[in-house]
C-alpha cells in the first residue's frame, strides 16, 4: 500500500466515531475551531488502518483530548501515525 492510500484510508477513519472512547476524530475543517493540545503518535503497527485509528483513539483520550485528527500516516513495513490533539 503507497502512502497516499495509508493516508487516504486514515483519514476516512478518522471521521468515523467510536462511541468505546471519549475523544472524537475530527476533520480539518471541523478542527479550526478548536485548540491544538499537543500530538500522539502510533508507530510499528501491523494492523488494519481501523486498529491504528483505535490506537490513536485511546492515546488522545488517555491525555484527556476531546477530539484528535489524523496528520500523518505512512507504511514502511509497519504503519505509523501521528495525530493532532484538540480540547
Amino acid at each position: 500500500m503507497n502512502v497516499k492510500t495509508s493516508i487516504a484510508a486514515l483519514s476516512l477513519l478518522s471521521m468515523l466515531s467510536f462511541g468505546a472512547f471519549a475523544a472524537d476524530a475530527v476533520n480539518a475543517e471541523q478542527a479550526q475551531n478548536m485548540q491544538s493540545v499537543g500530538t500522539v503518535s502510533v508507530s510499528g503497527v501491523s494492523a488494519s488502518p481501523m486498529d491504528i485509528n483505535a490506537q490513536l483513539a485511546q492515546k488522545a483520550d488517555a491525555q484527556g483530548a476531546k477530539a484528535y485528527r489524523v496528520v500523518e500516516a505512512y507504511m514502511n513495513g509497519n504503519y505509523h501515525a501521528t495525530a493532532e490533539l484538540y480540547k
